[in-house]
């Protein structure tokens, strides 16, 4: 015993971001990224909750989120470096800095015959899961994003975004008149666009979008209307493992990220909360499986977030999380109540359980006018448990690393966003970063940007 302990204790350390000998080989990935989460948001989350958190026992390390064109990155450049393993410019969508589209993780597995699928809660053509599988200059063009994205045959598609594959004759946002669920349902896939499509009989591939844009923040969501997270990994998953070849698969907790852009701090944690709880799906799942590696990280934080703050000039002691669990809905679905014609001051009391001092009150009315309704009440929810925001934009912070299953002790230590993305394809023994020649669309390939 003193001899290993010896042994240890003169063992020299790994190197800052080397790898570790390589260990045996997974046959599937699943890329799990909390969208906007630091650091206090999981801390947040684990006071909230009362207990540890799902991610706490698989963290083993943190990440650096930088993009080539800002120590604060976007989406964008922060999802195409987890995909590709290419460090580019904010708001560029699987490209270098120069505009050369770049073989990413999905393009990869895809070609050597793996299956692939992506879950978000955001639209489906959003940033983050445009960067597995789409390449454009900039991550507006989601009209774009959703041709490459059917081109490329993903297998599994679950989120919200149908605005972006129908044509505006049908409801949607396309100008160009095509209408992408028409075509998907031509070449066979299935297309799943309510609750009970997706309570029946699924199969691959699908397509399946269950809102215009974003699907509804957990705290807001009718279980009736619409799947949360944790359901559409539920069906989804089972989808991917029955195929033979191993598969790739990419969750994303899409709406902590909008949550904390509005500094709203009752719907952030249940955001977060959500994820974890997916999380535990996901290492259940692998640990039945054993072949399975399972990686998180964000891509970025948002929000500035800190547990402990100041009123005026008086500090505040003590964070009180029970008082955002008693919180029943948004701060947006709050706001627009309120210009529905519901009295300010007794609507917020009644759906946050909160007694509004006059200051607060006088928040609220001052906020009537103008566009920052919501904004005033999570002020407010954020006084009372104690919380502070530094921006309504993302941050430079590190996010934590997460990792389990097979070849998860390559993910060790503080990393670069895109040494993240370098060590998945070499679990996996794919290549990607390098240069991809651009096809047309439909042609089984990513369109040119």
């Amino acid at each position: 015993m003193a001899l290993a302990l010896a042994l240890t204790i003169l063992a020299p350390p790994l190197a800052r971001g080397a790898a570790p000998p390589a260990g045996p080989r997974p046959e599937n990935v699943v890329i799990m990224i909390p969208d906007g989460c630091g650091p206090a948001t999981l801390v947040l989350a684990r006071l909230a909750r009362g207990r540890p958190l799902s991610l706490d026992s698989i963290l083993v390390g943190a990440v650096e989120t930088g993009s080539s064109s800002s120590r604060i990155t976007d989406s964008a450049a922060g999802a195409t470096a987890y995909a590709s393993g290419v460090k580019t410019a904010n708001r560029v969508v699987g490209m270098d800095p120069a505009g050369n589209p770049v073989e990413t993780l999905m393009e990869a597995a895809a070609s050597r015959g793996m299956a692939t699928g992506f879950i978000v809660k955001s639209r489906v053509t959003d940033a983050t899961p445009a960067a597995f599988v789409a390449h454009v200059r900039r991550r507006s063009q989601e009209d774009e994003i959703a041709v490459q994205e059917l081109a490329h045959r993903v297998n599994l598609i679950m989120g919200g975004g149908l605005d972006r594959f129908l044509p505006e004759p049908a409801g949607g946002r396309r100008a160009d008149g095509r209408d992408l669920v028409a075509e998907a349902r031509g070449r066979g896939d299935q297309v799943v666009l309510d609750r009970a499509e997706f309570d029946g009989d699924l199969r691959l591939p699908l397509l399946a979008l269950f809102a215009p844009a974003e699907l509804p923040y957990e705290i807001d969501r009718d279980p009736k209307q619409a799947p949360g997270l944790v359901e559409m990994v539920r069906r989804g998953l089972p989808l991917l493992a029955r195929e033979p070849g191993g598969f790739l698969l990419v969750i994303e907790g899409s709406r902590i990220d909008h949550a904390a852009h509005a500094n709203d701090p009752a719907s952030h944690v249940r955001e977060a909360l959500e994820f974890d709880d997916t999380v535990r799906e996901v290492l259940a799942f692998a640990r039945r499986d054993g072949r399975t590696l399972v990686v998180g990280a964000a891509d970025h934080e948002t929000g500035g977030l800190s547990l402990g703050r100041r009123v005026g000039d008086t500090p505040l002691e003590g964070v009180y999380p029970e008082s955002l669990m008693a919180v029943r809905c948004s701060a947006e679905r709050m706001a627009d109540s309120i210009r529905a014609g519901h009295p300010a001051r007794e609507l917020v009391e009644r759906e946050t359980g909160l007694h509004l001092t006059l200051e607060e009150a006088g928040m609220l009315d001052r906020a009537l006018p103008g566009r920052r309704l919501a904004e005033a009440i999570g002020e407010i929810e954020s006084r009372h448990a104690a919380l502070g925001w530094s921006t309504w934009g993302h941050t430079a912070i590190d996010v934590g690393l997460y990792a389990f299953g097979p070849g998860s002790d390559r993910f060790r230590g503080v990393l670069d966003n895109t040494e993240v993305g370098r060590r998945i394809a070499e679990s996996l023994d794919l290549q990607v970063g390098g240069s991809r020649s651009p096809r047309a669309p439909g042609s089984g390939g990513p369109a040119t940007p």
